[in-house]
């Protein structure tokens, strides 16, 4: 399974807004969303706004054991928005 050729059990996650990310925070987020889903696999979703760079507007996961609801989407998507900010406006996590 991959988002490229999803499964039966494969789920998007979408956000409210998307976030640019750098290559080593899209990891992060993915490796977060999968271990939150405790899913097989966890891949950003790209969107391309109109004239600007790819920002992530979401999540793809392959087999997740918990259903995402909207209080899990909400985390992903903080977390998201954390990496996402300037570095003296993160609230560090750990």
């Amino acid at each position: 399974m991959t988002r490229a050729r999803p499964g039966d059990s494969c789920v998007d996650v979408r956000f409210s807004r998307a976030y640019a990310l750098a290559p080593g925070a899209e990891v992060a987020l993915e490796d977060y969303a999968r271990v939150l889903f405790r899913a097989s696999l966890a891949e950003a979703l790209e969107d391309e706004p109109e004239g600007g760079p790819p920002q992530v507007g979401g999540v793809h996961l392959c087999g997740p054991e918990l259903a995402p609801d909207e209080t899990t989407r909400r985390d992903v998507e903080a977390f998201a928005a954390e990496l996402s900010a300037p570095p003296n406006e993160r609230l560090g996590w750990s």
